[in-house]
């Protein structure tokens, strides 16, 4: 009976209301709750008579389907911890769940989300109080990361951060931007050389020292423009590394400048990148004197001995003092030496379907097959948008939106349910007609 089916079709109403009332709850219940992603409930209609002229007519009712539109940005809000993390445009972070790690160490399973507050916990985890660990690509001991797959988390490992770490790097590389008086290689000169110590971390981070002294040609008459440069290591004295003849420019155009370099011992100068390599006892350093006629090297010019500028590489050791997380995922921690290294690279995970994907407590998403193979950028790079730190992603429920949706379902639940009253009613009538 076509009274039978209106009375199913109201109870469907009942039903499809109250799941939407459900779905309304839940998003206001979550207003206030970072990076949470509201659900919407869509009514498909169902027909069960599609013959026309008939004579009758049997309701279908209603059938609800719901989503959560993970797709959706919250407004990001700022805060006070460098390690706070939302993702500002597409893609998602990768984390996994602490009892996980403490299982599966390095092979833990990899969840999305969209923005974490996280901090060291007691076995250095960067975790989420709701129990989350940032994830990311180890970088290696120079700071640069490997190649690693990017159509599987494989290589992803938990990012776990030594408190007490202490770092230090060798130094690898000098440059010496230094004036040598052109008065000193002249006839009559005192020949008396000019010294200059240079400090450098061995492999240990151990300070030691290379002296360069330059010690002037005094010629008979008229002027040599030549020095000759020797080096010599604090960690192995008395052996020289290195000894040149440095011979200098007199010309108008490029009076003072390099004009010939003769390798006496050590390794031979480089005329195209305008440097020797030297062996101390931790390994071989280049030494930038400069290029000929160039005049940020070596120069000889007028009567002052002048270190202009010398600068290095390498660091001494130092302790861990901070950590940060730039825009680009990069994870680096600062040490008291002023030292910012490079620890892991944060991965942005992107997927053609979003809103395919599993939604798990706490914010956190699986990759379905409805939500299609993930990729994992470099952020910032191809689709993705790139990480913000000091910040959180809000809600995106907006609560007055959701207030006017209860306000409609609950007028249509009470339709449906006045529907359910009359057709009690019309059934009464049917079973009184035998009285």
């Amino acid at each position: 009976m076509t009274i039978s089916s209106s009375l199913n079709a109201g109870v469907a109403g009942l039903q499809a209301n109250a799941t939407r009332l459900a779905s309304i709850s839940d998003n206001i219940a979550n207003s206030s709750t970072f990076g949470y992603k509201r659900v919407t409930t869509d009514f498909e209609s169902m027909v069960l008579t599609t013959a026309s002229g008939s004579g009758s007519y049997a309701a279908g009712g209603v059938r609800t389907s719901t989503q959560r539109l993970i797709d959706e940005r919250g407004t990001l809000v700022s805060t006070s911890n460098a390690t706070d993390l939302a993702v500002r445009g597409r893609g998602m972070l990768p984390v996994a769940q602490r009892p996980d790690v403490a299982v599966n160490q390095d092979e833990s399973q990899m969840f999305l989300t969209t923005t974490g507050s996280f901090r060291t916990d007691s076995d250095g985890y960067l975790k989420s109080d709701s129990g989350l660990v940032l994830m990311g690509w180890p970088a290696l001991q120079d700071g640069t990361i490997p190649s690693f797959p990017r159509d599987t988390a494989d290589g992803l490992v938990p990012i776990r951060i030594n408190a007490n770490e202490f770092s230090s790097d060798p130094t690898t590389a000098i440059k010496l931007g230094v004036n040598l008086p052109a008065t000193e290689t002249e006839a009559g000169a005192t020949g008396d050389p000019e010294q200059l110590s240079v400090e450098y971390f061995d492999n240990l981070g151990t300070s030691e020292t290379i002296s360069v002294s330059f010690t002037p040609t005094v010629p008979g008459t008229g002027a040599s423009n030549e020095w000759t440069m020797t080096l010599t290591d604090s960690a192995a004295p008395g052996t020289p590394i290195g000894e040149y003849v440095v011979t200098f420019e007199d010309s108008r155009t490029a009076g003072g400048t390099l004009l010939n370099v003769a390798t006496v011992s050590g390794g031979a100068y480089d005329v195209a990148t305008g440097t020797v390599i030297v062996n101390v006892a931790s390994g071989p350093i280049e030494i930038d004197i400069g290029t000929y006629g160039d005049s940020d090297g070596l120069t000889q010019l007028s009567y002052n001995f002048a270190p202009v500028s010398v600068s290095k590489d390498g660091s001494p050791v130092g302790n861990l003092t901070s950590i940060d997380v730039d825009s680009n995922g990069f994870v680096r921690a600062s040490f008291d030496t002023g030292v910012t290294k490079t620890i892991y690279q944060v991965p942005l995970v992107d997927l053609p379907n979003p809103n395919g994907m599993i939604a798990l407590d706490a914010q956190i998403y699986q990759p379905s097959t409805d939500s299609g193979a993930f990729f994992l950028w470099d952020a910032s790079d191809g689709p993705t948008g790139d990480i913000v730190s000091f910040a959180r992603e809000e809600s995106t429920t907006d609560v007055a939106g959701e207030l006017t949706s209860m306000i409609q379902t609950q007028r249509a639940y009470s339709s449906n349910a006045k529907v359910i009253q009359t057709v009690d009613e019309m059934l009464q009538e049917t079973t009184n007609i035998k009285r």
